[in-house]
């Protein structure tokens, strides 16, 4: 089940607040336990076959936390914490990488040693709570938290399905005392049902229908592409990925609010970044933030000689790449990624700083777009024939009419995507202060959102109806 799914905006969602709302009325213990019963319900949709891994996230993560709290000795909870690490990371390598580790073992070709390669259906969700679970052991760990002797409270803290499969990841000790204790108010619900329309519109009316060209763009033969149809393609992606992304991260923290919840910001319009660095405290914040406390620090960060400051980076961008899947493409992004960042630090960056605003913008999307190519693409031979194409070598040339086609088609869409992706938001409420007087504006500045937003969801719900086109790109990771 997804949010955009007519079974979840019909069904599941209205069941769930007329139990939470008035079953719960009163009760956080009620409350809690209807949100941690449709949570398991939202996620078993996705395959009964997955609940035991969950289950078992859940259990062992509650106990490691009872062992590594100050409360231990010292030899215990370093113990635990081993074992802790061990266990998420062992349960993410078996199902996401096992089947990739043997390929490339059978692939050396070493005499008598063949590996099965298992087959192993990979959970919904499995990078993020598992990252959850570890994120709760930790800030026990490092005195950030203590440790939750409700076994349930812990099940609810990586069971909450609005951010279960695809984030924000969430840190425990940022909702432990909301799990405990949280009021739910009018203006909460309201503005975290308009935050949920944003999102929806954000998925079901750009993200997909720009889908519709990447995937034209990338299912085709990538050396007989036009240069346009290439750069088309590539672009259309950079911003179906980011709708789809920030739309569910959107959804999840909208109904998170309703709930009385509080979740983190995931992003922070990361299109209008001047920088590789400034793009990536931009974009998927909460996964940034998790590998810079729990990884890049404790490796010493910043504060050590340079040559480990060099592969400080190198471990955590070559991990930020293979956390997102099993393939060499994966791994491939993070180390562009490595590479871009050393050099804005220690080559190219005080140059890059000293550039006009537009052309530092202009490079950031260019590297951004390149970056997303690797990401997207199956294969090493499908990213040369990519650039290759993109660069006016391909068989098609520099356009044809396939590229005026889809150009054509999605214009609209592609405009607006490009309107969404800036931050135009502080400006038109400004521009409203100031002739707040007018009937006009003052309308606007009360109702214009709420409106918006209830339009934007009439169409999202009639584009869902009649369009079976509606997958989450990041269900897979």
């Amino acid at each position: 089940m997804v949010f955009s799914s007519l079974s979840f905006i019909f069904l599941f969602l209205p069941a769930l607040l007329a139990a939470y709302f008035l079953l719960g009325a009163g009760s956080i213990k009620i409350k809690n336990l209807i949100l941690l019963v449709f949570s398991i319900g939202f996620y078993a949709c996705g395959g009964l076959r997955f609940l035991p891994a969950l289950a078992a996230s859940v259990v062992f993560n509650y106990l490691f936390g009872l062992l590594v709290s100050n409360k231990n000795p010292g030899k215990t909870r370093k113990t635990a914490i081993f074992c802790a690490t061990a266990f998420n990371l062992g349960l993410l390598v078996w199902f996401k990488y096992i089947g990739f580790f043997a390929e490339i073992v059978n692939s050396l070709n070493i005499k008598g040693l063949k590996i099965p390669v298992p087959t192993v259906v990979l959970p919904i969700g499995i990078s993020f709570y598992t990252f959850q679970g570890m994120s709760y052991v930790f800030d026990i760990y490092y005195g950030n938290a203590k440790a939750e002797r409700n076994i349930f409270k812990v099940a609810l803290y990586i069971l909450l399905f609005p951010q279960l499969v695809a984030g924000p990841i969430v840190r425990y000790h940022t909702i432990a005392e909301q799990i405990s204790c949280r009021k739910e108010t009018l203006e909460g619900f309201s503005q975290g049902f308009m935050r949920f329309l944003f999102g929806l519109a954000k998925k079901v009316l750009l993200a997909n229908q720009l889908g519709r060209i990447a995937d034209a763009a990338f299912s085709a033969p990538a050396a007989e592409l036009s240069a346009g149809m290439a750069w088309l393609g590539v672009i259309s992606y950079t911003f179906q990925l980011y709708f789809d992304f920030s739309g569910y991260s959107d959804m999840a923290i909208g109904m998170g609010r309703a709930f009385g919840f509080s979740f983190p910001e995931n992003f922070n319009y990361p299109y209008i970044s001047q920088s590789i660095t400034e793009f990536w405290r931009r974009w998927h914040m909460s996964l940034s933030t998790w590998f810079r406390d729990y990884l890049y620090i404790p490796l010493g960060g910043s504060r050590v000689v340079l040559w480990k400051q060099i592969r400080n980076l190198l471990v955590v961008w070559t991990l930020t790449g293979f956390w997102h899947g099993a393939a060499w493409n994966f791994l491939l992004w993070g180390l562009f990624y490595a590479v871009l960042l050393i050099g804005e630090r220690y080559i190219w960056g005080k140059a890059v700083a000293k550039l006009p605003g537009f052309f530092r913008h202009v490079y950031a999307l260019f590297f951004i777009c390149i970056g997303w190519l690797l990401f997207r693409s199956g294969s090493v031979q499908q990213i040369s024939a990519f650039l290759s194409a993109m660069f006016g070598s391909g068989k098609a040339g520099g356009w044809d009419g396939q590229a005026t086609y889809y150009l054509l088609e999605f214009r609209w869409e592609l405009l607006i995507a490009l309107l969404a992706s800036l931050p135009p938001k502080k400006a038109v409420h400004s521009f409203l202060e100031r002739r707040e007087e007018r009937l006009w504006a003052n309308f606007l500045l009360n109702w214009g959102a709420p409106a918006l937003s209830l339009i934007l969801g009439f169409f999202s719900v009639m584009r869902l109806i009649t369009s079976s086109f509606n997958p989450f790109i990041y269900f897979q990771f």
